[in-house]
């Protein structure tokens, strides 16, 4: 409330200005998780849906929808890990070796403490984390996108996160959900200049998958960005000078930066030295898959190639036409601004996807944890209202559960 009109009796503006100060007083901020309450429901209720028709087209095939999240693909390279340690692979018969080195280390203990403390097999804790961590994630999704657009953005960036059409994959027992909570949260607490914990969360992230390295580049960019402006919290506005700034928040910013690439980093490292092949051990590891990074020649040459007869060719225009939203969403984020740490995180994040030289299936899969692309979207919707986000997201909710349905009881991810 404002003083009262200028002008007026003095006593009534000095009560006026009095009488202001009680509810900002008593006023206290309202605690991240209680705003983020209503995104949360809203993702739970997304994904319980997707994974209600998972079990009903499951069963109506005579399959098993848990043993399809659990117990498959991936999943089951993770619990080999968990239970046998790493050094399992397999010899196929073109002569290519699939080796569990090719798979990060943090899922796979997780499970074996899950395994530990519980009655829970390895595939139930891989399944219980998963879980968890898409919580979390939504949670993390949410901070971020208030932070930068307010919060029915941030709703909707989560919601739409939840729908994604291969939405189903955040409760598959895979590192997805796990990586994208601790990406969330490591860019968030870069926005707020958290450093240490920026740092930790980045090195956690880069134990789970080699994608990492986007949230370690992230960080770095958040960092450097701080320093050279002289600023030692906030990247995006709201920091002190460098005058003002207390030398325990340099050395902590500094300290962040250091922490940051010590997942990613030592998992390569340690997978190089147990092979004998040096910093490239885990790229040799790689090509044992068939998979590495070409700039995406290999992935061009398979658009291609669908092109060529029908009705492939719908699949290639379907490639092509999903390949432009994502540059084109990725342009709208510059165009729009966003900090500096979303854009160098997305930017890497989309560009390892989609440059990969192999598994051009998984690349829909390999996008997920790229939330930030769905800002632009998400602030449109803000925009037009309840009525017109709840209708969309409903939709496009309907569409997310009958895709995974259809995907995991069919080819699913590779």
């Amino acid at each position: 409330m404002k003083p009262s009109l200028a002008g007026r009796c003095a006593f009534r503006s000095i009560i006026g200005q009095v009488t202001d100060l009680a509810p900002r007083a008593a006023a206290r901020p309202v605690p991240l998780l209680r705003r983020a309450a209503p995104a949360l429901l809203g993702y739970a209720a997304v994904r319980a849906l997707g994974l209600i028709v998972l079990a009903l087209w499951s069963e109506a095939r005579g399959k098993s929808a848990y043993t399809l999240l659990t117990a498959r693909w991936d999943a089951l390279w993770y619990t080999r890990v968990a239970e046998l340690g790493y050094g399992y692979e397999v010899r196929l018969p073109n002569g290519d070796v699939h080796s569990n080195l090719a798979f990060f280390p943090l899922l796979p203990w997780l499970e074996r403490l899950v395994a530990a403390v519980s009655p829970l097999s390895y595939a139930d804790g891989g399944f219980l984390v998963s879980l968890l961590a898409s919580l979390a994630a939504a949670c993390g999704i949410y901070a971020v996108a208030e932070h930068v657009h307010g919060r029915r953005t941030a709703v909707c960036a989560v919601l739409l996160w939840a729908a994604l059409p291969v939405g189903v994959v955040q409760s598959m027992a895979y590192s997805e959900s796990l990586f994208t909570a601790l990406a969330a949260w490591a860019l968030y607490a870069a926005l707020t200049g958290h450093w240490l914990a920026a740092g930790a969360l980045a090195a956690l992230a880069g134990l789970t998958r080699p994608v990492g390295l986007a949230v370690v580049a992230a960080v770095w960019a958040a960092g450097a960005v701080c320093w050279m402006r002289g600023r030692s919290t906030e990247p995006d506005g709201g920091a002190r000078p460098a005058a003002r700034a207390a030398a325990g928040d340099r050395l902590r910013l500094v300290l962040g930066m250091a922490l940051a690439p010590l997942g990613v980093a030592g998992y390569v490292l340690w997978v190089g030295w147990r092979t004998g092949d040096g910093v490239f051990g885990y790229l040799k590891v790689q090509a044992g898959w068939r998979n590495g990074f070409d700039g995406g020649y290999a992935f061009a040459r398979f658009v291609a190639g669908k092109l060529t007869s029908f009705p492939s060719v719908l699949a290639g225009l379907g490639l092509i036409a999903g390949v432009a939203l994502v540059v084109w969403l990725y342009a709208v984020c510059v165009r729009q601004r966003q900090p500096l740490p979303l854009l160098v995180y997305a930017g890497v994040v989309t560009a390892l996807a989609l440059c990969a030289s192999s598994y051009f299936g998984s690349k829909p899969r390999l996008l997920l944890p790229a939330f930030p692309l769905l800002l632009p979207p998400a602030m449109a919707l803000a925009m037009r209202g309840r009525r017109t986000a709840t209708t969309v997201i409903g939709a496009l909710a309907v569409i997310s559960a009958v895709y995974g349905a259809f995907w995991l009881n069919g080819s699913g991810p590779p």
